[in-house]
C-alpha cells in the first residue's frame, strides 16, 4: 500500500512547509483521535496564489486549484501534528469557505479542488462529508479556505 506521500508525489506535489498562522493561533490540533486543522488558505511559497471574489476577478478554475491548494496545506498542519501520514485513518469532514460574489452559486465545485486532492492522496480513507459555503471575504482577500478533520 503506498503512503499519502508517495500518493501526492505522483501528482507531481509535495508536502510543503507549515504556512505559518496569520494571527494567534496554532495550525492543527490534536484531540483524542482526531486532529483538527485551522482554516488553511491557499498560501504557496509564502504568498496566496490568488486574491478577490469568484464569479467577480478569481474564476471557478482558479478557485478549485485554490482549494487543492488550501488542502494541500492542510496535509502539511496535520503532518507536522502527528508525524507521519499514514497514521490517518479517514478524512472526517471538510468544510471549504467560497468568498464569492452573490450571484456565484457553485461553491461545491471550488470544494471539489480539496475533495479530490485528499482523496487522491488518502484514497478510501480520503472519503468525507463536506459543506461548502459562500462568503462575502476571507482573511487577506483569499478566495478559499478550508478547514479539516481527520481520524488518527
Amino acid at each position: 500500500m503506498t503512503s499519502p506521500e508517495e500518493n501526492l508525489a505522483a501528482l507531481g506535489l509535495t508536502v510543503p512547509d507549515v504556512v505559518p498562522p496569520v494571527a494567534v493561533y496554532v495550525p492543527a490540533v490534536r484531540s483524542g483521535s482526531h486532529v483538527f486543522t485551522a482554516g488553511q488558505l491557499p498560501m504557496r511559497d509564502g504568498q496566496l496564489i490568488a486574491t478577490g471574489k469568484v464569479g467577480g476577478s478569481v474564476t471557478p478554475e482558479e478557485a478549485y486549484e485554490c482549494a487543492k491548494q488550501c488542502a494541500l496545506n492542510g496535509i502539511a498542519a496535520i503532518k507536522a501534528e502527528i508525524g507521519d501520514l499514514s497514521a490517518v485513518k479517514r478524512v472526517v469532514k471538510v468544510v471549504v469557505f467560497v468568498a464569492s460574489t452573490p450571484e456565484f452559486t457553485a461553491q461545491p465545485g471550488v470544494a471539489n479542488g480539496a475533495s479530490e486532492l485528499l482523496g487522491e492522496a488518502f484514497g478510501e480513507a480520503g472519503i468525507h462529508a463536506r459543506s461548502a459555503v459562500g462568503v462575502p471575504v476571507l482573511p487577506l482577500d483569499a478566495p478559499v479556505e478550508v478547514e479539516l478533520v481527520v481520524e488518527v
